[in-house]
């Protein structure tokens, strides 16, 4: 499906849900870009269509005005994927345009590469349960597809020092909430560095230029259809059945 349905430069949306930031970051085909978030409160329902209606509004343009939309598709919070995903595949499908999804993990990455960070970076989500889903990433040069260093995973605090083990000695700067909530066992690997809390959340911004990173290098939007959740794990509602069938 054609990121604009013609030769025409489109507008950009970018939809981030994935974990306790609601936002949303619009880019008119002039270059024109702004950004709208909230943290810390989970209305996601409540926010989204809000946020995207007000941001269209400051930049005078009307849904149809959007050629893609972008969406953050997990790991992360299990209400908020479903309806930042939702949320996506109804306007493109109502629209007639593709949307392009991007993990919370590589978000992240790009954010703290457009920060100025270099070298090793760990993206860190909170996933609850005292785990978080984890990857680390090497960025040379700013715009450089980073080189993974560790393939995403689901770990525990403990099972995640482990594994950074064999980085010991080398800086790795730690991002994300996961990284924040766990910053003191992190600290316990030889040059891990959880950095400030301005790089704690995925953010539309961050998203919106992976995007278009990604389509100027020729990725395709997806069919609505197309796109799905990463969730990485049962939901909590599930995994307390089991247990109490177990019991």
């Amino acid at each position: 499906m054609s990121a604009a349905g013609n030769d025409a430069p489109r507008a950009i949306v970018a939809i981030e849900t994935a974990t306790e930031t609601v936002g949303v970051a619009v880019r008119t085909a002039a270059g024109v870009q702004a950004e709208l978030t909230l943290t810390g409160r989970r209305r996601h329902v409540e926010t989204l269509t809000p946020a995207l209606e007000h941001l269209l509004a400051q930049l005078d343009l009307v849904p149809g005005d959007l050629g893609v939309v972008g969406v953050d598709i997990g790991p992360g919070l299990f209400t908020g994927l479903r309806v930042g995903v939702a949320a996506a595949k109804g306007l493109a499908q109502a629209l007639g345009i593709g949307v392009v999804g991007a993990t919370s993990l590589d978000i992240l990455t790009a954010g703290a590469g457009a920060a100025g960070l270099r070298g090793l970076v760990l993206a860190c989500v909170d996933a609850r349960r005292g785990e978080v889903f984890a990857t680390v990433h090497e960025i040379d040069v700013a715009g450089a597809v980073p080189r993974v260093r560790l393939p995403t995973g689901l770990f525990t605090p403990e099972n995640l020092v482990v594994a950074l083990d064999v980085f010991a000695g080398e800086t790795v700067h730690a991002v994300g909430d996961g990284a924040l909530r766990y910053a003191d066992a992190l600290r316990a690997v030889p040059g891990t560095d959880p950095e400030a809390p301005g790089l704690a959340f995925p953010t539309p911004a961050a998203q919106l230029n992976l995007i278009r990173a990604r389509l100027a290098a020729g990725e395709p939007p997806d069919a609505p259809a197309a796109v799905v959740p990463l969730y990485m794990r049962e939901a909590d509602a599930v995994s307390n059945y089991d247990r109490a069938v177990r019991a």
